[in-house]
């Protein structure tokens, strides 16, 4: 059983993953850091609902908010996406294998009926 978790919430991490908005946002955040009002640019959707993204992905630990003077800046925290990514990497490690096994197995079973007698 998988538990190398860092302490970040998996399922808040794929909560936040499962909105394209908040992915866009994490993927303009990875060019590097941004105001609030520069990731709000690209979306048909008020500053408050970005804002808003923003805090679930905050809470999920994918992201950070510092204030500077009035404005907010967001970072990347790449962190809590390594702990989901050990964690699928682990998944696909064991179906992986568990598949394997069972292609194995029936590799060996008689292909007809009549091959059983």
């Amino acid at each position: 059983m998988f538990n190398g978790m860092a302490g970040h919430d998996l399922n808040l991490i794929f909560h936040a993953l499962g909105d394209p908005t908040r992915r866009a946002i994490l993927d303009s955040l990875s060019g590097g850091e941004a105001n609030v009002s520069h990731l709000s640019r690209p979306f048909d959707i008020s500053f408050a609902a970005v804002s808003k993204h923003l805090g679930v992905l905050e809470r999920a630990g994918l992201v950070t908010r510092e204030a500077r003077g009035r404005e907010r800046i967001c970072r990347i925290n790449p962190g809590a996406l390594a702990d989901a990514r050990a964690w699928l990497e682990w998944h696909e490690s064991f179906w992986t294998d568990r598949l394997d096994a069972l292609e194995a197995l029936v590799g060996t079973a008689p292909d007809s009926p009549d091959e059983l007698k």
